[in-house]
């Protein structure tokens, strides 16, 4: 054994695969830079400029806040013993005792009906620490997509008290249900990476929080330009390089399964991105930026359910279907739906994750092969590969619905509590003027809000300043206007 292994080594017990950790840990940073920057950067470039500041502050208060509930009450809520059979119980995980001890999901053991033993508790083979940050850097991005249903215009103050009891009562319920040993789990949900757990359910409360938090201005629903175009481009790719270590990371360890995640994964986003773009071109005439990061998101929310689990043909055709189908349901569906109209979700957030990860969640029903599925420990197959596939399609559908419904719900009961004490939007007059009513902060010291410069206007405009100032003054030399 090479000595980089021996247990005598300080702080390495027989148990710890240094690969294994050093990749879980990469692979957490990654999905956290997903969020911080990458979704801070997204968010405040996507927006109009007079929301750029209040859009970053509110990923950015999300990941800070997510991260003290986690570490405080929620891991263990998500991936702790058993209180109910969709919720664990809550408690601190911070003791250096429990942290540097092995991982493991205690309710993830299976048993037969005669009660023998069917498979162990999952049990990487790295330290609680690490289990601990990985899911957290989880929990933090789903915060975050929510948030992008109600830019430009939920109060701030609405939104601090909204992450944290959102992140107990909606997202550790669905983490637990299908990844931490609740019944979901235990009856076969497959969830590979969080089409549903994330997306899914961000896409759900996103819609919902839209609902409850009201639309924008007319002015900004009508036109809302992105401010930095460029700097969107870098947040997006930001995400998707970050997707790697949130599919790959997945199976806890540095193994094949990973190696096929992270193939799998990117190749969705790019077909994806390739269809979405050219329904853009078909249809408007020219393809957009916003529409190819659009398209790249949804293949990634549609891959994430089954990156390990499918083959690499299939993957391309959930890239095919995640480009299109989300395409449909926001240019067709949602023009011809007064339901949708009404409620305004800035970022689109329903179509690109609620519908994606749907999509992808059904496929991985469909597509799931079982030797891929043997590497993972899952006794099943999509129904393509026949035996079992139906039932699995069926729990596939199940599964979708009661994460849906509880998003629904749970969003709805938190934000009406919220409204009690905080109301839930801007003051009209606050939403007017922006990031300095909200912050007392601009992003940037340039003229404009996304709109093009009118040279025209704004010298005219200027000439007639001047001369109400200064009687006496002549035109120079293109139009510059010379005071004597």
């Amino acid at each position: 054994m090479s000595i980089a292994y021996d247990a005598s080594l300080p702080g390495v017990p027989d148990w710890l695969n240094k690969g294994d950790n050093g990749w879980q840990l990469t692979a957490a940073t990654l999905v956290g830079l997903q969020s911080m920057p990458g979704l801070v950067i997204l968010y405040a470039s996507i927006v109009k400029k007079k929301w750029a500041v209040n859009s970053a502050f509110m990923a950015l208060y999300a990941f800070a806040a997510v991260l003290l509930c986690w570490v405080l009450l929620c891991y263990k809520m998500a991936f702790g013993e058993q209180l109910l059979p969709f919720w664990g119980k809550g408690g601190p995980a911070f003791s250096q005792g429990y942290l540097k001890r092995q991982a493991k999901i205690p309710e993830s053991i299976m048993w037969y009906g005669n009660g023998t033993l069917k498979r162990e508790a999952v049990m990487p083979l790295f330290p609680m620490a690490t289990l601990v940050y990985f899911q957290f850097t989880f929990a933090a991005i789903t915060t975050i997509l929510v948030a992008g249903s109600v830019l430009g215009r939920m109060n701030i103050k609405a939104w601090m008290a909204f992450v944290p009891l959102w992140l107990i009562f909606s997202y550790t319920v669905g983490a637990y249900s299908i990844w931490g040993g609740g019944f979901l789990y235990h009856w076969g949900v497959i969830d590979y990476s969080g089409g549903y757990v994330i997306h899914l359910s961000s896409g759900v409360a996103g819609f919902v929080a839209a609902y409850w938090v009201g639309p924008r201005p007319q002015a900004d629903r009508e036109r809302f330009p992105p401010n930095n175009v460029l700097l969107m481009l870098a947040g997006a790719g930001l995400l998707w390089m970050g997707w790697s270590g949130f599919n790959g990371g997945a199976p806890y360890a540095a193994n094949l399964t990973s190696s096929i995640a992270v193939l799998n994964t990117n190749l969705s986003a790019a077909t994806s991105l390739l269809v979405w773009t050219t329904l853009d071109v078909i249809f408007f005439g020219k393809p957009s930026v916003i529409g190819a990061i659009q398209g790249m998101v949804t293949g990634l929310a549609g891959v994430t359910p089954g990156a390990g689990l499918i083959q690499t043909w299939a993957a391309i055709i959930v890239g095919i279907f995640s480009g299109s189908i989300p395409w449909a349901s926001m240019m067709i569906l949602h023009k011809k739906s007064a339901l949708l109209q009404k409620v305004d979700d800035t970022l689109a957030v329903f179509y690109t994750h609620a519908v994606a990860g749907l999509l992808g969640g059904i496929m991985t029903g469909l597509f799931a092969h079982p030797d891929l599925c043997a590497l993972a420990l899952l006794p099943t197959n999509g129904a393509f590969y026949g035996g079992k596939g139906g039932k699995q399609l069926l729990k596939q559908l199940v599964g979708a619905a009661f994460i849906a419904v509880w998003n629904l719900v749970s969003t709805t009961l938190i934000l009406l509590a919220i409204k009690v004490f905080i109301p839930l939007r801007m003051a009209e007059e606050e939403l007017g003027i922006g990031d300095d009513a909200a912050h007392g902060e601009e992003a940037y010291a340039l003229w404009g809000d996304g709109e093009k410069f009118d040279a025209t206007r704004h010298v005219e405009q200027f000439e007639r300043d001047q001369e109400a100032a200064h009687p006496s003054y002549v035109h120079g030399a293109r139009g510059v206007t010379i005071v004597l």
